[in-house]
């Protein structure tokens, strides 16, 4: 959620700038929505995974991920030229598609979140862990729990109260953390270049073609590529704040996906030149617990690791934060109009904050994280797992976004060219392919994941035939509420 982000902060960013007496420019919500990806945390551990599959051709792989997510943000880009409040995925779902294909779409994202919230905790208590390494303490025998819960616990208190001045600090923390993140990424290809880097390897530029990594491999790495664009739309909630909202939205979200993609590669560029592209450098990135942290301490020094470190925690709460209140607001919806318990339809009184939706959400969470810690997980397994299942999620959900962008070009009257919809449909071809290579050929765990992933979204479609109304009234009220 990345970063994250990720995904879905749609009421903390609405809640962030309502209120300005200065409207948003492009600059400001592509900056945003780029925070919202949690840059510093999908750099930090998603590189790894993608190392284990391909080896050194990790920046081809972001470069592939890169083209997906633009043909993927095709569909936002366009819509919210014509649907300026817009949200969040249902929204648009559900204003070209109609309001069962809203509740659908509210369904996978809020698997997405769920899923989401959980692999974060586990990034929490990788950064943890990594700044205590690097402070010389050592992190005692499932202490990494204690972080999940404790983090769990912070998460809880802030989002019950609904503090803006705890996310906006974490979020500015996250812009400079990107900044520093960027100067690791000079300081490493200089030093490579220079020849005094502690690899010999030398500044290898066949990182950026496939070398010897076969399509499928690459495809099946995709996936945690395409999660670091996790939150790209989040600037669409912004439409009421911004200046020119038809304008301004949609090239913001353009910078955000381009900006992102130049950041990304660069960074994975460093990280693959600065491990070393030899079999011994390709196994260290792979079996690395968090990239910029190790390379921080290699390249700069432990105090520069510590840094990055902490950074990297703050932008992992701040994607927790805004993942658990983003399901808690449609765990709420849900239950608010028959979907669920009715206790979870509850607010306070205080701050109108969805308590009881947010205390289940927060306990799934950490009940999910429990969960893999019995089966003898870890919090790098925490993290990996449950992010492909949330990113596979999020999958289906961004692949309404363009069905959606596809009718809408084809209605009469439509001023979007018929040509242009090549660009959703190959979004869709992309979105199809990276979850069907995680069906075929995957070893256990991963086997597994596109198929959970699958039940979960296939269960919303089970409550749209086996209760339409419902699904209808749920799924119109959702869009007409993100659409304000």
């Amino acid at each position: 959620m990345s970063e994250s982000t990720a995904t879905g902060v749609d009421e903390l960013t609405h809640s962030m700038t309502t209120g300005l007496h200065r409207k948003l420019r492009v600059w400001e919500v592509t900056a945003l929505s780029v925070g919202f990806m949690g840059p510093v945390m999908a750099m930090s551990l998603n590189g790894i995974g993608v190392a284990g599959l391909v080896g050194k051709a990790v920046p081809f792989t972001f470069l592939v991920s890169f083209a997906g997510t633009m043909l993927v943000a095709y569909a936002f880009i366009r819509l919210t030229r014509y649907f300026a409040h817009a949200g969040s995925v249902y929204a648009l779902a559900g204003a070209t598609l109609g309001p069962r294909a809203g509740f659908f779409g509210g369904f996978a994202l809020l698997g997405t979140y769920l899923f989401f919230s959980a692999c974060i905790t586990g990034a929490c208590a990788v950064f943890f862990g990594a700044m205590l390494g690097e402070l010389g303490l050592a992190e005692p025998s499932g202490g990494w729990l204690v972080v999940v819960v404790v983090s769990a616990a912070l998460a809880l208190a802030l989002n019950v109260r609904e503090s803006t001045v705890t996310t906006r600090t974490l979020l500015a923390i996250g812009m400079v953390g990107i900044v520093v993140m960027v100067v690791l990424s000079m300081i490493i290809i200089a030093r490579v270049a220079s020849g005094s880097a502690p690899v010999s390897t030398g500044v290898d530029l066949g990182t950026l073609l496939p070398g010897e990594a076969s399509m499928t491999a690459v495809m099946t790495a995709a996936v945690f590529g395409f999660l670091s664009w996790a939150g790209f739309e989040s600037g669409t909630s912004l439409g009421e704040e911004t200046r020119d909202p038809k304008r301004t939205i949609p090239k913001a979200l353009t910078y955000a996906v381009v900006l992102a993609g130049v950041i990304y590669t660069l960074v994975m560029f460093a990280q693959t030149i600065g491990y070393g592209t030899d079999a011994a450098g390709q196994e260290a990135f792979a079996g690395a617990s968090s990239t910029l942290t190790e390379l921080s301490s290699t390249y700069v020094g432990p105090w520069f690791a510590v840094l990055i470190s902490v950074i990297a925690f703050c932008v992992a709460f701040a994607s927790l934060l805004s993942c658990t209140a983003a399901a808690a607001r449609l765990v709420f919806a849900l239950a608010r109009d028959g979907f669920g318990p009715a206790q979870l339809a509850r607010i306070s009184a205080k701050t109108g904050a969805p308590v009881v939706a947010t205390v289940t959400v927060i306990g799934l969470t950490v009940a999910l994280a429990m969960l893999l810690a019995a089966l003898g997980g870890g919090p790098i397994e925490v993290y990996y797992w449950y992010a492909t299942i949330a990113t596979l999620c999020m999958v289906v959900a961004y692949g309404m976004a363009s069905v959606g962008v596809i009718r809408h070009t084809f209605r009469p009257g439509s001023p979007i060219r018929s040509w242009e919809a090549a660009f959703p449909v190959l979004g869709l071809v992309f979105l199809a392919y990276v979850y069907i290579v995680q069906v075929a050929g995957q070893e256990t765990p991963y086997s597994y994941f596109p198929w959970l992933a699958g039940a979960w979204c296939l269960a919303g479609l089970a409550v749209i035939l086996a209760a339409p109304r419902l699904a209808e009234r749920i799924g119109a009220r959702l869009t007409v509420e993100d659409l304000g």
